[in-house]
């Protein structure tokens, strides 16, 4: 901590940090009504990073707690026994602390087999991970010398979608099933086709990807692939063009629209009543010969209608 830098002593609620959710479900200050501001402390970026995450840990909870009461989601842990969820795939480990280094002593004249010591070792690691895990979870503002343990089956943004799948999609009753995949979610994607293609066929009707950095060819993904995506996926990217304009793509996949917007982080927000048509549309013609035409220009959505 540097000298002049505030104590890492953050409040607990949101009203603590004197921020609340409007009536639209935007965070705003309560008593100036501006949207949250990162660099509340000039030239401390370390004070206001740890400031974003301690936020960000309160307003995960209150996310998780409208998903399962107002949505009626079941919140499951992943994978059994961590007893944490991954809602961002490409943050998937839990941080705990850097063990100190322990000297054996010998001073007594007695050595243990090395395979004996090599298992309490062993034991004593996982017994403190799981420890300062919990340790972190309870208090995640305390101030440790922290490491990355990846989850198990879960240490990628790629193993995340093939666990979810095999886990909970693929064994789920529903017959059809829609993808929005923002970003690197899109190469997420890809990669769950190339492991998992005839399942992703018989049970997928539409993937929306929303300024996707998935490319067929580094990622060796198949003509089959390739055809399907290009019959039931569509990529809204960053642009300045209006909502739905075709965008020239470089890539022989999936038809490529603008979204609206140069901003990639608002790209799946702005794309959202074009997605939802597209959707429907898609929803429809699974059971007959039409296919999806939301990627026409005549389907154009005007910016004013947001």
């Amino acid at each position: 901590m540097k000298k002049d830098e505030p104590p890492l002593d953050f409040p607990t609620t949101l009203e603590g940090f004197e921020y609340a959710f409007n009536e639209k479900g935007q965070l705003r200050h309560i008593k100036t009504g501006e949207p949250f501001v990162f660099n509340y402390r000039e030239d401390l970026h370390r004070w206001n990073q740890k400031r974003y995450e301690a936020l960000g840990e309160i307003i995960t909870k209150y996310v998780y707690e409208l998903l399962e009461k107002d949505c009626n989601l079941q919140k499951i842990s992943i994978p059994e026994g961590y007893g944490v969820i991954v809602l961002n795939p490409n943050e998937n480990y839990i941080e705990v602390e850097k063990p100190k280094a322990h000297k054996h002593s010998t001073s007594d004249g007695t050595e243990e087999p090395a395979e004996k010591r090599e298992r309490k070792d062993k034991v004593s690691k996982e017994t403190k991970k799981r420890r300062d895990f919990y340790e972190k979870y309870r208090n995640p503002q305390k101030e440790k010398q922290m490491m990355q343990l990846f989850i198990r089956e879960n240490g990628s943004p790629e193993e995340h979608a093939v666990y979810v799948w095999d886990h909970f999609i693929a064994q789920s009753a529903a017959e059809s099933v829609f993808f929005v995949a923002h970003s690197y979610g899109g190469l997420a994607f890809v990669e769950l086709m190339i492991q998992r293609e005839a399942d992703v066929k018989s049970k997928v009707t539409a993937v929306a990807l929303t300024d996707s950095v998935h490319n067929v060819w580094h990622q060796e993904a198949g003509k089959t692939i390739r055809e399907w995506m290009r019959e039931n996926c569509c990529n809204w990217v960053s642009s300045s063009e209006p909502l739905d304009t075709s965008v020239e793509s470089m890539l022989p996949d999936c038809p490529r629209v603008s979204a609206g917007t140069n901003r990639h982080e608002l790209t799946s927000w702005k794309s959202f009543p074009s997605i939802f048509k597209f959707f429907a549309e898609a929803s429809e013609a699974r059971s007959g010969s039409q296919k999806p035409a939301l990627t026409r220009r005549s389907h154009r959505i005007k910016h004013e209608e947001l």
